[in-house]
């Protein structure tokens, strides 16, 4: 295509799909044609004396691909956002208003992404449905390939608006305020468990909690296995928080996620009373047959030694301190 071919082309077209639409560019991938006609119309390439309408001709090329940022599956079409987080394998990206696009950096992990999308899965369709809102909405799964033929596995989400990770709390919360999180982390614990599933990295940028609403989310389901799997792969920063079978590749069976979510929860408090360390111990046995094998069982004996400690239970607002 020539740079007058390439302008024109760019000049008539009202939108991306339009300027895919025309004949000289029948049949190019859409990033490919982007490019392309970047590369034809730069001010840089143009003829003596048409640099001003290159420099026209970009100007509006970007405008057109911007405003035409989608990606189309075999479901639906998204208007893609701005990214929201990068994670410890994958990129949170927005879709719509209301969804989210988790594309993993490298194809090595594709099978952690479909690990997940089958543990979403399972939990919808095997799990009690009143405990849904313990973790995330997979609208679907889908293979992405980019521009230069990189295949990754993709989920597509539903947003959780208001929710933030538990990173940057350890040492900082009351034990009346995490008291809230750890009872509804072992209620989501107890559905996963439930269906069958060990979430397999209880860690603090996992655990999603509404700070008004008092809800927490448990995401990033990548580790996850079947009771009696072997995790697949352990967050290298957050290996001591892991317990001694995840790290010697042996069966993770409920006990597994008991051991870090104790854990978890035990860091979050400033100072822990005496007797909740005494709790979080007997969760915390090296050997998986000593600790608690039932998350909501563990519930219960939990409730007792709040109110043991705090009297009835009732709601507590709370705020996440400052600088988090």
């Amino acid at each position: 295509m020539s740079f007058e071919d390439a302008v024109a082309v760019i000049e008539r077209s009202g939108s991306f799909p339009e300027l895919l639409s025309d004949p000289l560019l029948a049949g190019v991938e859409r990033g490919r044609a982007y490019k392309m006609m970047v590369k034809i119309v730069h001010p840089d390439a143009a003829p003596a004396g048409r640099g001003g309408s290159a420099t026209r001709a970009v100007a509006k090329l970007s405008l057109l691909w911007e405003r035409d940022r989608s990606l189309t599956t075999k479901r639906a079409t998204y208007r893609i956002g701005a990214g929201v987080a990068s994670g410890d394998l994958a990129d949170l990206i927005a879709l719509d208003d209301d969804k989210l696009l988790k594309l993993p950096r490298q194809p090595a992990d594709n099978d952690l992404m479909r690990a997940e999308a089958r543990a979403l899965e399972t939990l919808a369709r095997d799990g009690d449905p009143r405990y849904r809102a313990y973790a995330p909405r997979l609208i679907e799964s889908f293979t992405h390939q980019d521009d230069v033929g990189t295949r990754r596995s993709a989920l597509v989400l539903q947003r959780l608006d208001g929710f933030v990770p538990l990173t940057g709390l350890a040492g900082r919360l009351d034990p009346r305020d995490v008291a809230w999180m750890w009872r509804r982390l072992l209620t989501g614990l107890g559905w996963a468990h439930r269906a069958g599933l060990v979430h397999g990295a209880v860690l603090p940028e996992h655990v999603l909690i509404h700070p008004g609403e008092h809800g927490v989310v448990l995401v990033d389901w990548c580790y996850s296995v079947s009771a009696g799997g072997t995790v697949p792969a352990v967050v290298a920063r957050h290996r001591s928080a892991y317990p001694p079978e995840v790290l010697a590749k042996q069966p993770a069976t409920a006990a597994t996620d008991i051991f870090m979510a104790t854990g978890l929860m035990l860091r979050l408090i400033q100072d822990p009373p005496a007797a909740m360390r005494r709790f979080a111990a007997g969760c915390r046995y090296d050997a998986p047959r000593m600790r608690p094998q039932d998350a909501w069982h563990l519930l219960a004996e939990l409730d007792e030694l709040l109110e043991d400690l705090y009297g009835p239970r009732r709601f507590r607002p709370f705020a996440l301190p400052a600088s988090v």
